[in-house]
């Protein structure tokens, strides 16, 4: 307790300021205070002595959509490096999304499904196996990691680009399909929602998305020491919370002719492309992942689970 009360007095202004920036004139942050001392401090104390100094500890944090993963790596990446002096990069999964002309070409060498971003497939695998190769040299020389413009829908040029100078203690790769594991060949027969069975009729776009999980994000995904699994209760919740996701980006986005925001039918349209593996994590990550921390429906950590000591 000594150790939570003392972050906590140390961290209290940093924290509450983010958690700040993040909210709308109708959204508050309910219980900041309590996630910040029950689940994130002791959380951080967790990740901090399991840090090797010798190389990069890569801790993965997944969720669904809307979840909140972006607010809660943000915090986890301030309290470490204010309380527990750790060098610490967060890095989304979504930054290395391929470019709209990349998924272009997926779209149509192999699936008109594959232009939209977001399931296994749509990344550039040789950009994050590259940078968690580079992360990982004895010899640490700065590193380029790409940054992803979800208002545009495409990738920012080089000169936007993430620069990470300096050999990080703890690398932060959050992403809502980070640690997902492929489904049995069978489950694929039968359609999730009406999406695929009106434009996958014929089972390309998900068997491809399978096989990605299966081989290429597998390998990646191993490289992780740990998994922080963000659980919510089922996909409809996960819906409404992508949905005022939406409306904050609209309320923060400039007035950008080049802008994509979504509307509500939209993000429902796009979120039935991320269902079927979401669905399958529901089911499957509690059983694999270090640290389970189950959300209730106002998005409130309610418990947290540590399945390794």
């Amino acid at each position: 307790m000594k150790i939570t009360d003392e972050c906590f007095g140390k961290v209290k202004q940093d924290c509450f300021k983010f958690i700040k920036s993040q909210e709308t004139s109708t959204e508050k942050f309910k219980g900041k205070e309590k996630m910040l001392k029950s689940f994130l401090i002791p959380l951080c104390d967790w990740i901090a002595k399991k840090a090797d100094k010798k190389r990069p500890y890569f801790v993965g944090l997944a969720g669904g959509q809307g979840t909140g993963k972006t607010t809660i790596s943000s915090l986890i990446s301030i309290i470490l490096k204010k309380y527990f002096k750790k060098n610490v990069f967060r890095v989304s999964i979504d930054d290395f999304y391929k470019t709209r002309k990349d998924r272009s070409k997926l779209s149509k060498s192999i699936h008109p499904m594959l232009m939209t971003r977001g399931v296994p497939g749509t990344h550039d695998l040789k950009l994050m196996q590259t940078f968690f190769k580079n992360a990982k040299q004895k010899k640490f020389r700065s590193i380029k990691v790409p940054k992803f413009d979800k208002s545009t829908d495409d990738r920012y040029p080089k000169k936007n680009w993430y620069n990470v100078n300096k050999k990080p203690d703890i690398i932060i790769f959050e992403g809502w399909c980070v640690g997902a594991k492929a489904e049995e060949n069978k489950s694929l027969l039968k359609s999730i929602n009406t999406m695929e069975r009106n434009r996958d009729k014929k089972f390309i776009w998900r068997k491809y998305v399978n096989t990605q999980l299966k081989t290429n994000y597998k390998k990646l995904y191993s490289q992780l020491n740990t998994l922080v699994y963000l659980k919510a209760k089922d996909f409809s919740l996960l819906q409404k919370w992508r949905l005022k996701q939406e409306n904050k980006l609209k309320l923060k986005s400039k007035k950008n002719s080049k802008s994509k925001i979504m509307n509500k039918n939209e993000v429902l349209e796009f979120m039935q492309t991320y269902q079927r593996v979401t669905e399958n994590m529901f089911k499957k990550a509690p059983k694999y992942a270090s640290i389970i921390m189950n959300l209730n429906s106002n998005h409130i950590i309610k418990t947290a689970v540590y399945k390794d000591k």
